[in-house]
């Protein structure tokens, strides 16, 4: 079950389950897997978006990300 979805600023996306692994089947570039993270991701993953030089990524809704 993902549990934590992160998009980067040159939009690559890092997809981890409740255990912290990687689930490389979402990974990749964001318009490539968008949809299909957004499709079979639960109600309870948190998305975030890490732009830029911040030390700490910035939570979103899902309708944001």
């Amino acid at each position: 079950m993902m549990k934590t979805v992160i998009r980067l600023k040159d939009d690559a996306v890092m997809v981890f389950d409740d255990r912290g692994e990687q689930m490389t089947a979402y990974q990749g570039q964001y318009d490539q897997v968008r949809e299909k993270v957004l499709e079979e991701a639960s109600l309870g993953a948190v998305f975030v978006n890490w732009f830029g030089n911040n030390a700490i990524p910035q939570t979103v809704s899902r309708e944001e990300w």
